[in-house]
Parts: C-alpha cells; structure tokens; sequence
C-alpha cells in the first residue's frame, strides 16, 4: 500500500510549459537572438535548454543566460491563471487518507513556493525539492531519492506522477511506480514508460482507492 505521493510540477501542478516557451521567445527576440527550433523542452532544465539553444558560443550562451534570469523575475509565472484546480483539492483528499505528499520540480525553489502559496497547499506538502538543489538532473534519479529521503519513505512506498520522458525515466530510475498526467493540449509526449496514464490530477484519487480495494 502506497504511503505517499511525490508530483512534479511544471505540467503536472500548472499548465505552464507554454508560458515558459512563450517568455523565453519574447527575451530572445527583445536580444536580438533568433531562435526558430520546435525542441521539445518539457520537463528539461535550465543547463540543457540553453546548450541546445546557444550550442557553439558558450560565452553568449552565459550572457543570455544570466540575462534571462533577470528577465525571468520580472516577468514572473501567472500561477493563478495556470494551476490546475484541482490541485488543492487533490491534496486535501489525499492528506485526509493519511498520505504524505512531495513536489519533486526542475524549476527553481522560489518558483515551487509561489506555486504552492497560490494553490494554498503549504500546510499539506511536507517536502518541496527543486533540482538546482541537487548535483544531477532529471533524469538522474537523485530528486526522487532525496524527496524519498525527505518524506521518510521507500521507492515501494510511493507514487510518482509526471508527464514527461525526462520525469517518468528520473522516477521510475529511483523505483517509483509512475502515473504519467496525460498532455492537456494534445502534445506528443512518449509516456510508454509510465505504470499507467491517468487523464486528470484528480484521477490519483481512484487509483489510490482502486489500490485499497485490491489490498
């Protein structure tokens, strides 16, 4: 019986990959940078989407990039607009069969605490990792074995759910038993590697219910 539950959050918490894209194409351009690639960068992190973007001049990729995290706090998410609903309630159900819950994100860690401060879930996350706290990125399993570590659980006591390649091959990597959050808008996201593919957040809940009436 599964103790826990650690969610990623970009895709899975809030709809905010095309938010990311769109803020990173507008700062490219105001840079004078052109930038015509479709690269899929869900669930990817800052060091490697910006390798792919500034591949041959490592000094320009690091201006643009320094320079991006500048404009990146004045152009902060809208997480009010891209959180899902049903986050909070999702939690609240959750916590109330005694589950602990985790945020295991590749964005940074003031971005989880705004995200969790607009979903006004704080008192029910009991650990919030972000992987520039941790040495290697998803897909290395490292942020799940620390969210594991943080939360005083084991890989069989503990789902994971993702949405992308990157996060479903991070969890599963650490031994979680995985629930890939289909796309919202359609995007082609190989999610074969995941135990099953569940259409909405709130879809957890029948899972965690279906599992106790096997038990």
């Amino acid at each position: 019986m599964h103790k826990g539950i650690i969610f990623d959050m970009d895709g899975v918490l809030a709809d905010t990959e095309g938010y990311y894209t769109a803020r990173r194409l507008e700062y490219l351009g105001r840079m004078g940078y052109s930038w015509q690639d479709d690269a899929d960068f869900t669930g990817s992190n800052e060091k490697a989407l910006w390798e792919i973007m500034v591949p041959h001049d490592p000094e320009l990729r690091q201006e643009l990039k320094l320079g991006y995290r500048a404009y990146r706090k004045l152009h902060p998410v809208p997480f009010q607009e891209l959180l899902d609903p049903q986050v909070k309630p999702l939690f609240q159900s959750l916590k109330n069969q005694g589950l602990k819950i985790g945020i295991a994100s590749s964005s940074d860690p003031k971005a989880i605490a705004a995200l969790v401060q607009v979903a006004e879930v704080g008192e029910l996350v009991d650990s919030q990792i972000s992987g520039e706290q941790c040495k290697a990125h998803k897909p290395d399993p490292e942020i799940y074995l620390r969210s594991l570590d943080a939360l005083g659980l084991t890989a069989g006591e503990t789902l994971a759910v993702e949405d992308s390649p990157t996060g479903i091959l991070s969890a599963k990597r650490a031994e979680l038993t995985v629930l890939a959050l289909r796309p919202r808008h359609g995007e082609l996201l190989d999610q074969s590697a995941a135990d099953i593919v569940i259409s909405q957040l709130m879809d957890v809940v029948s899972y965690i219910q279906n599992e106790k009436e096997r038990a």
